[in-house]
């Protein structure tokens, strides 16, 4: 499992989101100078986060992006998978792979890369964003 830039970079928005919660909405424009994203891209990663319901956005003056809930009923492995698609370590697990696997019934390795996919997802699980946010050491610069 390879975790793309889309992937680390949505976990870096909604970490900024999180701690720079005002009641308000946060611009794009603040966001991606906090994050030294690229607006183009940053608008890309933020229509995903708000058609799934982790932001909501508002257009016009005052606008902005927000949490919809606390930071921590936001997991890890929840974001991940809505950027990355499966965080599957092999593709016959791949919950996207159309096609399976014609050696499924003889493979010695398959319940080793379940129980690694199992591992994997739930340890994701267990880390929410308000665990990311405790992690304030001088330096932090949400580097994942």
């Amino acid at each position: 499992m390879m975790v793309s830039t889309k992937g680390r970079y949505a976990l870096r928005v909604m970490i900024d989101l999180a701690e720079h919660q005002s009641g308000g909405y946060t611009p794009l424009k603040e966001i991606a100078a906090r994050q030294d994203i690229s607006e183009k891209y940053l608008e890309n990663i933020l229509k995903f986060l708000v058609r799934d319901g982790l932001l909501t956005g508002l257009r016009g003056k005052g606008g902005g992006y927000k949490l919809t809930r606390a930071p921590e009923d936001y997991s890890v492995g929840e974001i991940l998978r809505l950027t990355e698609g499966s965080l599957a370590p092999v593709a016959c697990l791949s919950a996207d792979q159309h096609h399976g696997c014609d050696r499924i019934a003889d493979c010695r390795t398959l319940p080793m890369w379940r129980k690694l996919d199992e591992l994997i997802n739930g340890y994701l699980d267990s880390v929410s964003l308000a665990d990311l946010m405790l992690n304030t050491s001088p330096g932090d610069n949400y580097v994942i």
